[in-house]
C-alpha cells in the first residue's frame, strides 16, 4: 500500500500563502538618471511618463504553474513509498543434535518397516529420524555418527534436506564397530556450545551399552549439564535376545544428569512414540522476523515539478526568440 514516511512535512503546503498575506511585497530600488526639465521635454515630444514604480504583474500560466510546482515539491518531501507484503523470517532459538550409532549391532535385523518386513535396527531409525527432523521446522538440526569414534556429519543447519539426506547415506561400521558413549557427547557439547540458540538439546539412538570410552560417560553427562545441553537417550532393539542386555539404568543415570530422559524402542511403533513424546518435552521454539520492502516514490513527483517549471520556462522564452529573430534579419538587411 502506499504509505508515507514523513507526512507532517504536507504541513508546509499553505507556506506560500502565508508569506504572501503577511510579508511585506518586494521592493527594489534602482539608479535613475534625472533629466532636467523632463516632463516638458516629454510633453512637447508628445509622450506621457510612466509611473516611476513599475508592478509586475503575472500571467495565469503563472497563477496555475508555481502553485502545482509547489504542491509537488511538498509531496515530494513527504517521502511517498510503496510498501510490499511483508517479508517474514523464522529465527531459530533451539540447536537440535541427533546422534546415532553405527556399531555393528545396529546390522541386527529385529526391526520392522511399514509393510512388516523386517529390517535393521539403523534402517528403523534412520526412517522415524527423517519423520522426527521433517517436523522439527525451525530448528537448526545437526546429525553425528558414532562408534568407536564420533563424526560430525552435517552441522547445525536450517536446512533439513541436506541432513536428511546425509542420514540416508549413513552405513553400518562408518565410525567402527564398538559403542563409545563419550564420544558422541563429547563432540555434541563442543557443536552446540558454539551456537546462540537459547535451547541445546542432544539426542543419542544406541543400541548397546557403553564400551570402554576413554571418559566415563557420567562425566561428560555432567559437562553437559553445566554447559546448559539436555541429552535424551533412545535404546533401539529387542533388549530380549540381544547378546549384551542394555543397562537402562546407567543409561538413565547418564541423561537424568542433564534433566533429559532414557527411552527404550524395542520395535518401529515404540521408536515412533519415542519421538513423538520428545516432540511434546522438547516443542519447537521459533520467533519471528518480519521486514516489509519499501519501493521509493519521492522522485515521481519531483520529476514532474522540474519538468513543469522546465516546460514554462521554455514556453516563455518562445516569444522572446522569435521577437528577436525578426529584428535581428532586419538589422541584417540594413547592414
Amino acid at each position: 500500500m502506499l504509505e508515507f514516511a514523513s507526512p507532517w512535512l504536507g504541513l508546509l503546503l499553505p507556506l506560500p500563502l502565508l508569506a504572501w498575506w503577511l510579508l511585506p511585497p518586494y521592493r527594489e530600488r534602482v539608479e535613475s538618471l534625472q533629466v532636467p526639465r523632463f516632463g516638458e521635454t516629454a510633453s512637447a515630444a508628445g509622450k506621457v511618463p510612466s509611473p516611476a514604480a513599475v508592478v509586475l504583474r503575472r500571467t495565469w500560466l503563472q497563477w496555475i504553474v508555481a502553485p502545482l510546482a509547489w504542491a509537488l515539491l511538498v509531496l515530494a518531501a513527504t517521502r511517498p513509498q510503496w510498501v510490499e507484503p511483508p517479508l517474514v523470517k523464522v529465527v531459530s532459538t533451539r540447536d537440535l543434535l541427533v546422534a546415532i550409532d553405527v556399531s555393528q549391532s545396529m546390522e541386527t535385523r529385529d526391526m520392522q518397516d511399514a509393510s512388516r518386513r523386517p529390517i535393521s535396527r539403523l534402517d528403523a531409525v534412520k526412517a522415524v529420524v527423517s519423520d522426527f527432523v521433517t517436523r522439527r521446522k525451525g530448528d537448526r538440526i545437526g546429525l553425528v555418527l558414532f562408534g568407536n569414534s564420533a563424526h560430525l556429519q552435517a552441522p547445525l543447519t536450517l536446512d533439513h534436506d541436506v541432513v536428511q539426506t546425509l542420514l540416508e547415506q549413513a552405513q553400518i561400521g562408518m565410525a567402527g564397530a564398538q559403542t563409545m558413549l563419550s564420544e558422541p557427547i563429547g563432540l555434541g557439547i563442543n557443536v552446540l556450545t558454539t551456537g546462540k540458540a537459547t535451547s541445546k538439546v542432544m539426542i543419542f539412538v544406541t543400541d548397546g551399552n557403553d564400551t570402554g570410552s576413554r571418559m566415563p560417560p557420567t562425566r561428560a553427562a555432567d559437562i553437559a549439564a553445566e554447559k546448559g545441553v539436555t541429552l535424551y537417550a533412545i535404546v533401539v532393539g529387542d533388549t530380549r535376545t540381544s547378546d549384551q542386555k542394555v543397562d537402562m539404568g546407567a543409561m538413565r543415570d547418564i541423561v537424568q544428569r542433564t534433566k533429559g530422559r532414557a527411552f527404550l524402542a524395542m520395535d518401529r511403533g515404540q521408536l515412533e512414540e519415542t519421538y513423538t513424546v520428545i516432540d511434546q518435552i522438547e516443542p519447537a521454539k521459533v520467533e519471528t522476523q518480519s521486514y516489509r520492502p519499501t519501493r521509493p516514490l519521492f522522485w515521481i513527483p519531483l520529476a514532474a515539478a522540474a519538468s513543469l517549471v522546465a516546460a514554462f520556462h521554455l514556453l516563455m522564452l518562445g516569444p522572446a526568440v522569435w521577437r528577436y529573430r525578426p529584428a535581428a534579419r532586419t538589422a541584417g538587411a540594413t547592414r
